[in-house]
């Protein structure tokens, strides 16, 4: 089905970019915009800007941009139409819609699909666990064994599958839904042998849905609850086109606010763990689901908050195991801290036995930062022995080193020096020697792999740049090899059977020569700043004392009636500009801002967003007045109109020029020495109005 425009126009109107934004990122306020870590790549220093003014946002380090729509349709990667409906859902807007054609039906987005039957699978789980009689006899059974009230095991959806052995797929085909969508989703299984068989992936388990930060269903956890020693105490979900376990955290969808408002995240081991803590109250909490934390987990929890702490039960050798996960959190430039319950206890059965206040007492009293805690528990295992010591003194260093913050950095050193008795100075040696090789092994990974891309750049399209161990020999077949110092390792490139010289081949003795990047011309620089202003300021009046109700718009188009622009997002763009001018309308930001068309919609962002603002301090402290664009919207579009022909002008000189000398005819060149007479009397015209000084 189609929604219909009336409903996408309302949904738009409603999806306010800052409240769509906050549900994954925390924002700070920053002048007349609103600033983050940008949720689609790394970074410890905040460059992605969200402008409520505009309705937009743009990362100026990735640049990925767009406005509330194309923000869930990057961060939850679904279509247009999923990502309208999941905004419609947020904000209570029934979708009106129209049906598709078979072509469109065929259309549609797989990933959509996928979520489709994972949320029909989840609704199948939760009603047996309630509504069947197997189900309310096992799994909520077992639920309310675990101490969990009807309330939580809604607001975790929890459910059951049945002991049957292709209960939900009978029930999903039944229904309509695909067999390959369910197999791809991983809920359904298929085997050829003997005979075509199709079985539920889940039998006979309680069910832990997996949400994703918007609270889409992307894959279940399942729990047997009968011992077999044949089976696996829990079942997973496979990873699938929506679910990679390395990018999720179990309950993060339930915690996210509560992460926010109180400024700390408790990591935890099992699913039990998050839900019992969920139910006492303590809701900013996640599971990294059994899995080793990942770089991509730790940059899901800093969206929200800066501060961890991980609680661990009484395993040593479970604690031991993890505590690299916690190096990887400091280099990301979290603070972290540890706390240990009583051996024998979880977070889980902790709170249970002595209740959430007495359990939040205890964190805050045992909350122990990551270079202290690994201090503590190395010491008495190293005792006395030097060398034990040394490894030791050695490895919290290198902890240390990978902190961003060098304040932070400094207080460490100082403890750690306390701690082990040490000169802070050898400490601080140590690790600058640490970082140093660090960096080195950084810089040779990324020349190697700029090499690589160079290389291949220069190649043709038909030659395939590969790496391997070691070159080959060079040989009849088409294998090439270069050496360490070319390449910054060892590179290969393979070409297509038939025979194939490279253009620029390079030898053990020609350095390659990196491709010049493309800048833009002058014309296109003044083509790129007159849309830039029509987009902005379009609907603004150019000059209300001079002119009152002349529009930018109007002026613009008006002076240059009759120029084709040379780049063709920008001619698209004024295309756009020219027809709805035409039919009485002034397009406004909204318009471009919402285009259907990525490109014009990115080119949009990229010409709207103000990466800088003049603080308001300036005039409230200081009374310096600082002029806008609309103090000086009619000198700009004055003197950007100037050099837009100017530019014009001198792209026909060459043009001239270039006709001159190709012809041969008298009379043609005569004809043609006319115009570009002409031509250099325009120049010196708009040289004049502009005050530059033509010498030629």
């Amino acid at each position: 089905m189609r929604i219909d425009q009336e409903t996408i126009d309302r949904i738009k109107q409603a999806a306010e970019i800052a409240d769509v934004i906050g549900d994954y990122v925390s924002l700070k306020k920053k002048g007349a915009n609103l600033s983050a870590c940008c949720p689609f790549h790394g970074e410890k220093t905040p460059s992605f800007s969200v402008s409520p003014a505009k309705g937009i946002y743009k990362c100026f380090g990735c640049g990925k941009a767009g406005d509330s729509v194309r923000f869930i349709m990057d961060i939850e990667g679904i279509g247009y139409g999923e990502a309208l409906r999941h905004l419609a859902k947020k904000y209570g807007i029934e979708i009106q819609e129209t049906k598709l054609t078979d072509e469109q039906l065929l259309a549609q987005n797989e990933r959509e699909s996928l979520l489709i039957a994972l949320n029909y699978a989840n609704s199948f789980y939760q009603k047996q666990l309630t509504q069947s009689d197997e189900g309310r006899a096992i799994g909520y059974s077992y639920f309310k064994e675990r101490g969990f009230s009807d309330k939580t095991i809604k607001t975790f959806e929890l459910g059951y599958s049945l002991e049957s052995w292709d209960a939900f797929t009978k029930d999903a085909l039944k229904n309509g839904y695909n067999l390959d969508i369910l197999e791809k989703a991983g809920l359904s299984l298929r085997r050829t042998e003997g005979g075509d068989k199709v079985f539920d992936r889940f039998r006979n388990r309680v069910i832990f849905p997996i949400h994703n930060v918007s609270g889409k269903t992307i894959a279940f956890g399942a729990r047997i609850l009968k011992a077999d020693k044949n089976q696996a105490k829990y079942l997973n979900s496979p990873e699938t086109e929506v679910y990679h376990k390395s990018n999720v955290l179990y309950g993060i969808y339930q915690a996210k606010n509560a992460i926010r408002s109180k400024d700390v995240c408790y990591l935890v081991e099992g699913y039990t763990d998050v839900i019992s803590l969920h139910q006492a109250g303590i809701e900013n909490v996640v599971a990294s689901s059994g899995t080793s934390l990942t770089l991509e987990q730790i940059r899901l929890i800093s969206r929200f908050t800066q501060n961890v702490t991980v609680l661990y039960d009484g395993d040593a050798a479970g604690i031991k195991a993890s505590l690299r996960g916690m190096d990887m959190i400091l280099e990301e430039g979290l603070n972290v801290k540890l706390v240990v319950f009583p051996e024998g206890d979880d977070p889980d059965s902790y709170v249970r036995k002595i209740g959430s206040e007495a359990f939040t007492a205890h964190i805050s009293e045992h909350a122990t930062d990551f270079i202290t805690f690994k201090a503590e528990l190395f010491l008495q295992e190293a005792g006395k022995d030097p060398f034990k010591r040394a490894e030791l003194i050695k490895d919290m260093v290198e902890s240390i080193s990978k902190i961003p913050d060098s304040i932070k950095r400094q207080v460490f050193f100082q403890k750690t020096a306390a701690l082990m008795q040490m000169d802070e100075a050898i400490l601080i040696a140590e690790s600058n020697k640490i970082t140093l090789e660090r960096g080195k092994q950084r810089e040779k990974d990324h020349q190697r792999e700029s090499n690589r891309q160079r290389l291949q750049q220069d190649l043709p399209n038909n030659v395939v740049l590969q790496n391997h161990q070691a070159p080959p020999p060079i040989d009849n077949n088409g294998w090439m090899s270069f050496s360490e110092d070319d390449m910054g390792g060892v590179q290969e490139f393979y070409t297509s059977p038939q025979p194939v010289t490279p253009v620029n081949q390079p030898t053990n003795n020609t350095p390659l020569v990196p491709k010049q990047t493309a800048v833009k011309s002058y014309l296109a620089l003044q083509e790129q700043e007159c849309i830039r202003l029509l987009i902005n300021h379009g609907t603004k009046e150019i000059d209300p004392d001079v002119a009152p109700g002349i529009t930018l718009m109007q002026y613009v188009l008006g002076e240059i009636d009759g120029i084709m622009f040379s780049t063709p997002i920008y001619q698209e763009i004024l295309n756009l500009c020219r027809e709805h001018f035409l039919r009485g309308r002034v397009l406004d930001i909204s318009f471009f801002v919402g285009h259907p068309n990525s490109n014009i919609q990115q080119e949009t962002i990229n010409l709207v967003s103000e990466q800088h603002s003049v603080s308001e301090s300036w005039l409230k402290r200081h009374e310096i007045f600082v002029p806008t664009e609309l103090d000086r919207l009619a000198e700009m579009a004055f003197t950007n109109i100037l050099r837009l022909k100017k530019a014009v002008n001198e792209e026909q000189l060459k043009d001239l020029l270039a006709q001159i000398g190709q012809t041969k005819d008298a009379n043609e060149q005569t004809r043609l020495l006319g115009l570009f007479m002409q031509a250099k009397e325009i120049e010196k015209q708009i040289a004049k109005e502009l005050g530059n000084v033509v010498v030629r």
